[in-house]
């Protein structure tokens, strides 16, 4: 996926004009914000759990190689062969070699985000190969000119029903409807068809386990079966840190992903892929393959950044933040969007070619509340943004106002002055425009999608030392 970061700033501009967009993205909170916050209920040890979770996290990031090893040797002892890539294109290299040694025509893939950074589609076609997404929201995108996904968990969450009932009506050149009912079971019958004439299935990994072997699938419509255990080619693509040790650390983190994710106390379907078909299996592909990528992943190891690392792909903290909020996912210009993105991006492309990214944040803490392997995303981005400004990277009139506010916030007599004299011309200013600031020069972007109350003549600390003493 080509990286568009270096635009944030334009995109969020147009993203929060769009009105529907804006109807579309309050799912979020009825959504999923609500869902997960009724069903961690469910755990009386939830804080416990996560604290846990960091433990082992942490422990397996810091003997990766180990787990790596392990669960390659374990892996191949059932019959998978497992393959290292370093960059994306080595990994699209390795699933494209396959494909040409078994013979592929035609690929069927489960939602995998890990295939969405490679850009693993075009390196496919680019082969000669045919690949149809096969989760609902990515096949609504694929066939949408290839549209990027807006969300890690729901990647067409920025569209509503009657836009997708349009686009089924101009691709599939049926009756438009808008039932939801009828419009899946219309993508079901389309679907099917390529089910029965895949070669090779490709899949994410959402974990793959040392102890056994396995690679794990966690989905809500059961496509991941279709394109894991009928073709006879099966290849998993994931990254290096979604190891984890054991099948009961597996169950531990099933319980903090599905509540997290999409407010489910579990996934409709969850899958644990143990090696290719062995005799007396009714099902299963001939040959499975994983792919295990790195593409800057260990970079984060030893650093400031290796907390990154624990992220299990829930989407909690785009789910909550007040910028993804409102302008989605696709202004991030990059495959993960929202408070992790903001961070991952710049790390695995580099802090110039996304240098918008750290400032998307309002450091609220709502995405460190809420993440299950307690991610420290606020401090994180802080260090982003120190890091841009030890290099120079933000504009020079953002580092002169800094400069200018330091120098009078440093000075106490100074800064009260200043914030008297501040706050009587804004009251002025709000008092001429109806009572509220709906715009401010030198401040555009504070005024240009908002406006502002009309402050009080005094300031706060000016209030509270003239009122009445009891």
């Amino acid at each position: 996926m080509q990286v568009q970061s270096m635009f944030f700033e334009q995109k969020s501009l147009e993203k929060l004009k769009d009105q529907r967009l804006q109807e579309n993205l309050r799912r979020l909170s009825t959504k999923f914000v609500n869902a997960r916050a009724n069903v961690i209920t469910e755990l009386p040890d939830y804080e416990a759990c996560r604290t846990w979770a960091v433990d082992s996290r942490n422990t397996t990031l810091e003997n990766l190689d180990i787990w790596l090893e392990l669960f390659e040797a374990k892996a191949k002892s059932m019959g998978t062969q497992v393959l290292y890539a370093r960059t994306h294109e080595e990994a699209c290299d390795w699933v494209v070699k396959i494909a040409k040694k078994h013979q592929v025509k035609n690929i069927t893939k489960s939602k995998s985000m890990v295939t969405e950074e490679l850009g693993l589609n075009k390196a496919l076609e680019k082969a000669g190969l045919a690949v149809r997404e096969t989760d609902l929201g990515e096949y609504i995108l694929q066939i949408n000119d290839a549209e990027p996904p807006s969300h890690i968990i729901a990647p067409v969450v920025h569209k509503d029903k009657e836009q997708v009932a349009e686009l089924f009506h101009q691709i599939h050149g049926t009756p438009l409807k808008t039932d939801i009912a009828e419009m899946t079971r219309e993508a079901r019958e389309v679907l099917r068809p390529q089910f029965l004439a895949s070669d090779m299935g490709i899949s994410g990994g959402n974990f793959v386990i040392a102890e056994t072997g396995s690679v794990c699938l966690v989905t809500n419509e059961g496509n991941e079966g279709m394109c894991t255990l009928l073709p006879k080619v099966h290849v998993a693509v994931t990254g290096i840190e979604k190891v984890v040790p054991t099948l009961e650390d597996f169950a531990n983190f099933i319980r903090l992903l599905t509540r997290s994710a999409t407010g489910q106390s579990i996934s409709n379907y969850v899958s644990v892929l143990t090696g290719p078909k062995r005799e007396g299996d009714l099902d299963g592909p001939e040959h499975m393959y994983v792919v295990l990528v790195d593409s800057g992943r260990t970079g984060l190891l030893g650093g400031e950044f290796q907390d990154m690392l624990r992220c299990i792909r829930c989407g909690a903290c785009m789910n909550h933040c007040p910028v993804y909020q409102k302008i989605g996912g696709h202004a991030y210009g990059w495959v993960y969007p929202g408070p992790m993105g903001s961070i991952l991006t710049p790390s695995y492309v580099g802090l110039d070619k996304a240098p918008d990214l750290p400032q998307a944040s309002t450091l609220c803490g709502q995405c460190h509340v809420v993440c299950p392997v307690k991610i420290p995303l606020p401090d994180l981005l802080r260090k982003l943004r120190q890091q841009q400004f030890e290099r120079g990277i933000r504009p020079l009139k953002e580092k002169l106002a800094l400069k200018v506010w330091g120098f009078v916030a440093s000075k106490p007599g100074l800064y009260r002055f200043a914030s008297r004299v501040g706050v009587y011309v804004l009251h002025l200013w709000a008092k001429r425009k109806g009572g509220k600031i709906s715009s401010l020069p030198g401040a555009s972007g504070w005024s240009g999608n908002r406006d502002f109350p009309a402050p009080e003549a005094q300031t706060f600390m000016a209030q509270y030392q003239s009122r009445k003493k009891p």
